[in-house]
């Protein structure tokens, strides 16, 4: 009788230990409704904090479409912050050096294979570490470059023409690439020589015509839109 009261308590155990975990996984990451859009703070040198408007103006554009209640302020996150995970949506970006240590690769990992996302927009410097840093993060995955038939680029808005240039770079066609997890969600959406991002800032930031910045905000719609209903 010891034995087998032994074995049952030890499998209840076992089983509230799962279901534990499964709990902890499904519930990492929730709306951004509620949470709103946070950006990523990162060494190295890069200047991850440039033109902090861009977020609350992308979720103002996206309130005013999708008659949503996104809150307006950002987050600052940095990689290995519990506080990731209070976020399903974070923004990377900058012109110089990424670099992450040991604990926030793992840290993003696991926020990442939870059901985080993360957006990274080249400013124009940071390609090959952020390429590198990812290569950490997942050695095993490799990005994949997205073209316009990918229900990304007609999500909401059409962008089935192709990805926009709002700034030039290096006079490169812009590009689009992704990380998806093994059930086929995108974890991640890398944009480079097209600086969408930038589009968001306000009109004096960048002297951008109403036009381009429309067309920004677009597709920043879309990259919302995307992983609210994917």
């Amino acid at each position: 009788m010891k034995a087998v009261y032994c074995h049952t308590t030890l499998r209840k155990a076992l089983v509230l230990m799962i279901v534990s975990a499964i709990s902890l996984i499904t519930a990492v990451v929730v709306s951004p409704v509620k949470t709103g859009f946070a950006r990523l703070q990162y060494d190295g040198g890069g200047d991850w904090y440039n033109d902090p408007e861009v977020l609350p103006n992308l979720a103002m554009y996206v309130n005013k479409h999708l008659s949503a209640q996104i809150p307006i302020d950002q987050g600052v996150v940095k990689a290995n912050d519990s506080r990731l995970y209070d976020y399903p949506f974070v923004y990377l970006t900058g012109h110089g050096n990424i670099h992450f240590s040991d604990p926030e690769i793992a840290n993003l990992r696991t926020w990442m294979l939870r059901g985080g996302f993360l957006y990274a927009d080249d400013d124009y410097g940071m390609d090959s570490s952020f390429r590198r840093e990812i290569g950490r993060i997942f050695p095993e995955r490799e990005l994949i470059e997205l073209d316009a038939k990918h229900p990304l680029f007609t999500s909401f808005f059409d962008f089935s023409a192709g990805l926009p240039k709002i700034h030039e770079h290096d006079d490169n066609p812009p590009q689009a690439f992704a990380l998806f997890d093994d059930s086929g969600r995108m974890m991640m959406l890398y944009t480079y020589e097209t600086n969408i991002s930038d589009g968001w800032a306000d009109p004096n930031t960048h002297g951008d015509p109403d036009e381009l910045r429309e067309i920004a905000l677009s597709f920043g719609l879309n990259i919302i839109h995307y992983i609210m209903v994917k």
